[in-house]
């Protein structure tokens, strides 16, 4: 079998985290080789910033923090390391400015993520950064040594460190498909399920809802859910109700909760105030009011703003007789139920959670198993909901491997 002459640090996974880790190197003097089984860098990464790349949020550190979950120490040291306004400055120093949203986003000029990527890599490349494209890593051999797959068939390379940053398993076709959990376990190496995150539910809809309002968006509604600990919130945005359920930013936020309600109770269910800027008395009065020769829908949407796909959701939780009482139809409109069954697939997620258990890696994101190789971004055990609070995650702890990388090329 060839053997490549083999470089200082290989990292596997030519995303975010990856080519953090990269840059962090490089920057030291460190020969670095990423490999990637696309053909080409960060394709989950230009997907992500087709409708705007949205590269972190800001707000009060504090506030930011808490957006993890609970129970991770480790990660939120890592985050400090590279907080939100740290990357903005790393942006900047691509050229490109960014600019805060009106919900607290960040963005890059321009919104889009290809010219911030071209410029990163321009910057690696002139760094000396070498990028492998069509090579997937197939584990170790016998001996430790990396095996990768390219069309010319397997080679070993034997660097004195390595970087895993494969990512989750949401998004296959980009090359984040949990291929690595095996190879891993085979190793000894503790994975947390990986599981759908920022995802969509199953729900069990009528065959007339499903053919006349799949993927049409919900908006103006206001979401309620009472998890698993005992906590409520109420959140107003949008959603998008889904041939198999529902899905969109307002569910997403939800996501982590519902999936926890789900795993311990086998359903889960949630309340949608479909005109979240009236009382219940207003609610009633508007309903109540007398509709002439309209019909019921057509005065819904007339006093209250009621759309078609709120008329049918209506329908789905009430019957004929329901539907014409006037109380019934109102405390509805404002406290409408919705139960998920199940999660979408994780093919399917934006992201996923679970991944390589925190207490099998020391503060700078070593495996503990197996000197020398280090973890980065969504591989990790941890999840966070959609805003810019994923990459900020991937870039720190891409950041921390580097990092830790190249203190160990100093033992």
């Amino acid at each position: 079998m060839p053997e490549h002459i083999s470089p200082q640090v290989a990292i596997i996974g030519a995303g975010p985290a990856g080519l953090m880790a990269a840059e962090v190197l490089a920057g030291a003097g460190v020969q670095v080789d990423v490999y990637d089984a696309m053909p080409s860098s960060g394709r989950k990464f230009l997907l992500a910033g087709i409708g705007g790349l949205n590269i972190t949020h800001d707000e009060a550190w504090e506030t930011f923090r808490t957006r993890y979950g609970d129970g991770q120490p480790q990660l939120q040291a890592v985050l400090e390391r590279f907080p939100p306004a740290a990357l903005r400055s790393w942006v900047q120093g691509l050229g490109i400015d960014t600019f805060v949203g009106s919900s607290g986003r960040v963005f890059p000029a321009g919104m889009k993520a290809a010219p911030l990527l071209r410029a990163w890599l321009h910057r690696l490349r002139s760094a000396g950064v070498r990028l492998h494209m069509r090579h997937r890593w197939l584990g170790w051999d016998a001996d430790g040594a990396l095996r990768l797959l390219n069309p010319e068939g397997e080679i070993v390379i034997r660097p004195q460190a390595t970087v895993l940053a494969l990512g989750g398993a949401s998004w296959p076709k980009l090359g984040s498909d949990g291929a690595w959990v095996p190879l891993l376990q085979a190793r000894g190496i503790e994975i947390a399920p990986l599981r759908s995150a920022n995802c969509g539910f199953d729900v069990a809809w009528s065959a007339h809802l499903r053919n006349n309002f799949a993927g049409t968006p919900l908006k103006s509604v206001a979401l309620t859910f009472t998890d698993a600990q005992g906590r409520t919130e109420q959140r107003q945005g949008e959603m998008v109700i889904g041939e198999h359920g529902v899905e969109g930013s307002l569910v997403y936020a939800f996501s982590r909760r519902l999936r926890e309600y789900l795993e311990q109770h086998g359903s889960a269910t949630f309340t949608l105030d479909l005109a979240p800027g009236r009382d219940a008395a207003r609610v009633f009065a508007d309903v109540a009011h007398p509709r002439g020769s309209r019909s019921l829908s057509s005065h819904l949407r007339s006093r209250l703003g009621i759309s078609p796909v709120k008329v049918a959701l209506l329908h789905e939780v009430l019957g004929k007789e329901q539907f014409a009482d006037a109380a019934t139809l109102a405390a509805t409109i404002k406290n409408l139920p919705i139960t998920v069954r199940a999660t979408r697939p994780v093919a399917e997620a934006i992201s996923t959670a679970g991944g390589v258990r925190w207490g099998g890696l020391d503060q700078n994101l070593m495996l503990t198993a197996l000197p020398g190789v280090f973890v980065a971004g969504e591989m990790l055990d941890w999840e966070a909901p959609t805003g810019g609070y994923l990459l900020t995650a991937c870039f720190a702890t891409g950041l921390c491997a580097g990092q830790g990388a190249r203190e160990w090329l100093k033992r």
